[in-house]
């Protein structure tokens, strides 16, 4: 046996077979799990096909295609609308003040008030209502860019900030 391959290795044979050894149990463990993995797969499978043959996965496919083709109709449309909403909230008013104040002292109450309404780029209105014995009178004023086009009172301006930081 002195021509033996083993005693020509140059190291002890039993570390070669404890080598092997270890090998074979980690081939073990990694079948089991590949059993145990492919059982639980093949539950799951039958599960899905309980009572279903090819041609219902086929029309199963078909009605999940058609409720994909409706939902990217629906969201194209939400889209759209969106869109528009947008547009439309840009000319909406988005900032208001309102200052109630006595234009006539000695009538009791604030029964006049300056409303200023303004949309998203600081444009629009205000309005300013004043209150007396003999009646009530309404005047309009335009805004553009946080500015009156024409002076304004000490309440129009008071409203038109009172609108500027309502946001």
């Amino acid at each position: 046996m002195e021509n033996s391959i083993l005693n020509r290795l140059g190291f002890d044979p039993a570390y070669l077979l404890a080598a092997l050894f270890a090998l074979c149990l980690i081939l073990l463990a990694v079948t089991l799990i590949c059993v145990f993995k492919l059982g639980s797969l093949r539950r799951k499978y039958e599960k899905f096909m309980k009572g279903r043959t090819a041609e219902n996965l086929e029309e199963l496919v078909h009605a999940l295609n058609e409720d994909v083709k409706s939902l990217k109709a629906e969201d194209a449309a939400n889209r759209e609308a969106i869109r528009a909403l947008n547009r439309t909230s840009v000319r909406s008013f988005q900032y208001r003040g309102l200052v109630k104040y006595n234009a006539f002292p000695g009538m009791g109450g604030e029964s006049s008030f300056a409303l200023a309404l303004l949309d998203r780029d600081k444009n629009g209105y205000i309005l300013n209502c004043i209150h007396s014995r003999e009646g009530s009178y309404l005047y309009i004023k335009e805004v553009e860019r946080g500015e009156g086009t024409v002076l304004l009172g000490v309440e129009e301006e008071k409203a038109l900030r009172a609108a500027e930081n309502s946001r």
